[in-house]
């Protein structure tokens, strides 16, 4: 599989939902695959909140490969023998696009709580931009998880010509309160971390030690994204071996699981970013901009296949129901299912093997 990283490089202005603009900016994206010589077997993969561009494959210095590199390949669910699939950053990252830590132009400082709030309208907007400066202006498909999953029915909704198939998974129409509660905990956890300075730490301060406040909020996420039975599975109510069960910190093997996994999150995703990614979460809502959620669907041209997961239960099988729903009113061609599954919200990461086979139908 053929596999480049790139930064891209924009001079003209973007303009955001919020009417502030960003200028200048940078998307870093990689492909996999070849382009064709008609541009027609493009896939654009859309990430969740802490992903990158990195979707498959592997970097000579990394432990784990691209976060869906089991989908993602030669021969794979969506071959790279015969598409170019394309994966940016999305702006507001900390991973290469332009950010709350990147120079606030003309400045060499950085934006911190400077830069604008981006929605996933915006993200989308931005990623338009990027395929424009390659001559891109039809998509195969368009896939995506949880907030990659957001962007994906984005994309349909406000450009209802750019691709044959919208594939969203485990994500919803608008984000519902129970969601913003689980993301409020990682937000005032990291504002209320001293060492987070209002913002105003320098590059790399968490490198090294992570902070605390991150870590903690994401120890919220990290169960909203799992489920009582694979949580149950997992770890049962086993103790750590050489913790005493009468020391007061003493851990069962959940709370080190969730220890280890938080604390080396917060040393390589930037609090700043986290913060701003959340916010375009939370305020996603298919429906703003339109006279209503019937309205924006019914701009749909593409061929949208929805796919929930039974134990999530941080965007509902429910919430991706109804969009089913309405779209089986208004004749617009579409699939649901819904996988059953004990992982929670992160199957779409982890059981791969239960929806490959409905992805690469649709992009057959």
């Amino acid at each position: 599989m053929k596999i480049e990283t790139k930064v891209a490089h924009f001079s003209s202005p973007l303009y955001l939902e919020s009417g502030r603009i960003l200028e200048p900016y940078e998307i870093a994206y990689e492909t996999y695959g070849v382009l064709n010589e008609q541009k027609s077997n493009v896939i654009l993969v859309c990430h969740a909140l802490s992903g990158s561009h990195h979707a498959a494959g592997q970097y000579p210095d990394e432990r784990k490969p691209g976060w869906w590199d089991g989908l993602i390949g030669d021969g794979k669910a969506i071959d790279t023998t015969k598409y170019f699939v394309i994966c940016t950053n999305v702006i507001g990252s900390c991973f290469g696009s332009t950010g709350p830590m990147s120079d606030n132009y003309p400045s060499e400082e950085p934006y911190r709580l400077k830069f604008p709030v981006v929605t996933i309208k915006d993200m989308i907007r931005a990623q338009m931009q990027l395929l424009s400066s390659l001559g891109i202006y039809h998509l195969r498909a368009i896939v995506g998880g949880s907030m990659g999953g957001m962007q994906a029915l984005q994309f349909g909704v406000d450009y209802p010509n750019l691709a044959d198939d919208v594939i969203s998974l485990a994500a919803t129409y608008a984000t519902r309160p129970w969601t913003i509660a689980f993301n409020k905990v990682a937000m005032e956890a990291i504002r209320r971390d001293p060492r987070f300075e209002h913002g105003n730490y320098p590059r790399g301060a968490f490198e090294e030690e992570g902070l605390d406040g991150l870590a903690i909020g994401r120890i919220a996420g990290h169960i909203s994204y799992l489920a009582p039975d694979s949580m149950e599975t997992k770890f049962g109510r086993n103790y750590v071996n050489n913790d005493g069960l009468f020391e007061l910190f003493g851990r069962y093997e959940v709370e080190r699981y969730m220890e280890y996994n938080t604390n080396n999150f917060s040393r390589i995703f930037d609090p700043l970013s986290y913060l701003y990614i959340v916010k375009a979460i939370n305020t996603f809502n298919l429906a703003r901009g339109y006279d209503s959620l019937h309205e924006a669907i019914l701009r749909i041209k593409a061929r949208v296949h929805l796919i929930s997961f039974s134990s999530d239960y941080l965007f509902f099988p429910s919430e991706m129901a109804h969009i089913a729903k309405m779209m089986k009113r208004n004749g617009q061609e579409h699939s649901y299912l819904e996988v059953q599954s004990s992982y929670g919200h992160d199957a779409f990461l982890v059981e791969l093997e239960k929806f490959e086979a409905s992805i690469a139908k649709v992009l057959q």
